[in-house]
């Protein structure tokens, strides 16, 4: 089995640990944006440490950076924020497992946006999977206790606004991220994805810092004293983020994504045993109709 497939595994882990420090800390402790801003503050030091020490052992030196790489890392590390921030605020309508799941719609977003903006064809295989796809994410548009609303009313709500946004930011983030690595003329792929990384958060920090200056005065503050749980969001979000590039250098980021579904697994067991919440049958049905359809759409498509 090739090393791209390991490293998305272990992308998916560490993601969905972080996903559970910043769903607890986005239930009270900070806000929706205060939240995002501290998975990427507190990555900082460590990637900047991982990513100039592996420079310096390796002899690498510094990379010249294009003008591609510097529209691919804003394009990458913009859409990411925003990603992020539909995540965590989706945790705070729905559970654990369904936030996750509603996010992993980004591998279905990423065939459109292939198709659209590429020209990548999808075969009759492809399409049914997308559908069945879509049946999941309407399985799990709607809340639990709807039972005398409109099944429109059901679809529409802010929760699976939220989630389709966060699916389709993700998809441009890895889009940017992996032309972005691509972009960094080097053969060793963990230097090549552990510079983008570090020029990019260090970006998306600076960015949140000024935006919760003007609009939330003192989140920066509370981020800071929330340290002792926010720096293991962190740590746990760079090595997520860390894998997530380094496959991107080495596979396609659908093919990436896709064998990154094993994170709503993860998602499950972390909704069941750590945040003690039930998932419906409902629910259940939509997360494993969303896994077959990606499934289907890679193996088949």
């Amino acid at each position: 089995m090739e090393s791209w497939v390991f490293i998305a595994v272990a992308a998916a882990a560490f993601q969905t640990l972080r996903f559970m420090l910043q769903k607890q800390l986005s239930m009270g402790t900070l806000s929706t944006g205060g939240s995002t801003f501290s998975r990427f503050f507190y990555s900082v030091p460590f990637i900047c440490t991982l990513a100039i020490g592996y420079a310096l052992i390796k002899g690498h030196g510094v990379p010249d950076l294009s003008g591609m790489f510097w529209l691919y890392a804003i394009i990458g590390g913009l859409s990411q924020i925003l990603a992020t921030w539909c995540v965590v605020a989706l945790f705070q309508q729905r559970n654990f497992a369904v936030g996750i799941t509603f996010k992993k719609t980004e591998v279905l977003l990423t065939a459109f946006v292939g198709l659209i903006i590429l020209g990548d064809t999808i075969s009759l295989t492809g399409f049914i999977a997308i559908f069945l796809g879509l049946l999941g994410v309407l399985a799990l548009s709607q809340k639990p206790g709807n039972v005398h609303g409109s099944f429109l009313s059901g679809i529409v709500n802010a929760g699976s606004g939220l989630g389709i946004l966060s699916g389709i930011f993700f998809a441009f983030s890895a889009v940017g991220y992996r032309g972005a690595t691509l972009e960094i003329l080097n053969a060793d792929p963990l230097y090549r994805s552990s510079m983008s990384l570090m020029l990019v958060t260090i970006g998306q920090t600076l960015g949140m810092m000024v935006w919760l200056k003007l609009r939330e005065p003192g989140e920066i503050l509370r981020v800071v004293a929330a340290r002792k749980t926010a720096v293991w969001m962190g740590i746990t979000g760079m090595a997520g983020s860390l894998c997530w590039f380094t496959a991107f250098t080495l596979q396609n980021a659908a093919y990436v994504f896709a064998v990154g579904q094993i994170e709503v697994i993860f998602s499950l067991v972390a909704s069941a045993l750590f945040f003690r919440e039930v998932i419906t049958r409902k629910e259940i049905t939509g997360i494993a109709l969303i896994t077959i359809s990606i499934l289907c759409l890679v193996v088949f498509g």
